[in-house]
């Protein structure tokens, strides 16, 4: 039910874009996302720090988009979270003591850190590569192939990526304990 809540703003954003064009949608998109921080914090749920840069980058993406006329703006803003969640990743390898997929697998099973390692740096290059092939699809596509690709594509290709990291956690999930 989470995903399907975090997703809200995404739908409203492809439903308004069916319904009428990019511009109504993008504004959807800004008015839907403080909506739902808004309930958010009304119904006590934990704000995370990447729900508040996306408002941040939805507001200005789309606030450049609603002034330009231009809807590179908001095509952009999908390759910017994922190079932004990209860095996050390999900053947290890099200079954190204890990266952030060590904290996370930690609450799972003690994962060596080799694991952890190398899971950080796959999710790095995956974020990369959505940033890359969100920029081909808006460039090279017509914009209502690049709305559907948001929505559809995107989410699919991180269905499989995750799955295909829970089937590389299962082969390497440490012997419980006798």
């Amino acid at each position: 039910m989470k995903i399907l809540f975090d997703l809200l703003p995404v739908i409203l954003f492809v439903a308004a874009y069916q319904l009428y064009d990019i511009y109504v949608a993008t504004l959807t998109l800004m008015a839907a996302i403080p909506l739902q921080l808004a309930w958010m914090k009304w119904t006590d749920k934990p704000i995370e720090k990447m729900h508040w840069i996306t408002l941040a980058l939805v507001l200005v993406f789309g606030g450049l988009t609603l002034s330009f006329r231009d809807p590179l703006f908001i095509m952009w803003k999908t390759t910017v979270i994922n190079l932004l969640l990209a860095a996050a990743v390999l900053g947290s390898e890099w200079w954190m003591k204890h990266s952030f997929m060590q904290r996370m697998l930690h609450k799972i099973a003690p994962f060596s850190p080799a694991i952890c390692t190398r899971l950080s740096y796959a999710w790095a290059i995956f974020f990369i590569l959505l940033g890359i092939l969100n920029l081909y699809v808006a460039h090279y596509f017509s914009e209502a192939v690049w709305v559907n690709f948001k929505l559809f594509g995107l989410m699919g290709l991180s269905l499989v990526f995750t799955l295909g990291q829970g089937i590389y956690l299962a082969r390497h999930m440490p012997p419980k304990p006798v």
